[in-house]
C-alpha cells in the first residue's frame, strides 16, 4: 500500500457517515437520530475542549477567584508584602542581638564572663634615672 492510499484510507475513514440512534427501550421507538462522521465527532469535541478552558479562564480572570491562586495579587499588596517581609527579618535580627547583649549581662553579674581579653599584658621596663 503506498502512502497515497494510506492517507486516502485515513481521510476516507475520517469522512465515513455513520448513524446514532436513540431508541425508547419499552416501545423501540426511535426517539433521535444523528447523523455523524469521526471527523465531525472530533471537531466537536475539540471546540468543546477549547469553549470549556476558555470558560473557566475567564471565569477565573475576571472574577474575585483570582486571588485565591497562590503568587497571585495586585502590585499594591506585592509592594506591602515585601515591606513587611523586610521589617520581620530586621526585628528577628534585632531579637537575637537583644537576646546576646542580655546573655552577656546576665553572665557578667553572675561572674562567669568566659570571654578573653583582647590585650596582651607588655612587661614595660622600668626607666632608668639619669644623671647629667
Amino acid at each position: 500500500m503506498s502512502i497515497q492510499q494510506s492517507k486516502q484510507s485515513r481521510f476516507k475513514r475520517l469522512t465515513n457517515r455513520y448513524r446514532l440512534v436513540i431508541m425508547n427501550d419499552h416501545s423501540y421507538e426511535e426517539v433521535v437520530t444523528f447523523k455523524l462522521t469521526r471527523l465531525s465527532v472530533y471537531i466537536v469535541s475539540c471546540f468543546l475542549f477549547v469553549m470549556l478552558v476558555g470558560l473557566t479562564t475567564a471565569l477565573i480572570v475576571f472574577s474575585p477567584m483570582k486571588y485565591y491562586i497562590p503568587g497571585y495579587g495586585s502590585q499594591s499588596e506585592r509592594k506591602e508584602f515585601t515591606k513587611l517581609k523586610i521589617r520581620t527579618d530586621s526585628l528577628e535580627k534585632q531579637m537575637r542581638y537583644r537576646e546576646v547583649y542580655w546573655n552577656n549581662v546576665r553572665d557578667v553579674l553572675a561572674g562567669k564572663s568566659g570571654m578573653s581579653r583582647d590585650t596582651a599584658s607588655i612587661a614595660i621596663p622600668e626607666m632608668e634615672e639619669t644623671t647629667d
